[in-house]
C-alpha cells in the first residue's frame, strides 16, 4: 500500500513538471512576441499604381505559406487588368480633349455668326 502511494504522488509530481515545463512555468520564463512577418509595401504612395508596380510586387512566405503560382497568376490578372484601364482612361481623356478642341474651334464669336 505505502509503495503504492508513494507511487501515485511519484507520477503526480512528475506529471505536474511536464506541465510546468511545457507552459513555461510562470512570467519571467516566457518567451518575447516574435513580430510577425510583413510586407515591405513597394507601392508608390504618390503615383497611381501601375502594371510594373504589380508585376514588382512579392509577397512574404509564412509557416502556411501560399501558392505562389496562384498569387503570381493574381499579380499577374491585376496588372494586366490596370493596363488596359489606363490604356482606355489615356484614349478617353484623348477622345474628351480633342471634343474640347473642336468645340472651342466652333464657339469662336465672328466665325458663321453673322448679325
Amino acid at each position: 500500500m505505502f509503495m503504492f502511494l508513494f507511487l501515485v504522488i511519484a507520477l503526480a509530481v512528475v506529471v505536474a513538471a511536464v506541465t510546468l515545463a511545457v507552459v513555461g512555468g510562470g512570467e519571467s520564463a516566457a518567451l518575447p512576441e516574435a513580430e510577425p512577418e510583413r510586407l515591405d509595401d513597394p507601392l508608390p504612395p504618390d503615383r497611381p499604381v501601375g502594371r510594373s508596380d504589380v508585376e514588382a510586387l512579392r509577397f512574404p512566405l509564412a509557416v502556411r505559406g501560399y501558392r505562389m503560382a496562384e498569387v503570381d497568376d493574381a499579380l499577374g490578372r491585376l496588372g494586366a487588368e490596370i493596363a488596359e484601364r489606363d490604356s482606355r482612361i489615356a484614349d478617353l481623356e484623348a477622345a474628351l480633349a480633342g471634343a474640347r478642341a473642336s468645340r472651342r474651334g466652333m464657339d469662336k464669336p465672328g466665325e458663321g455668326d453673322h448679325q
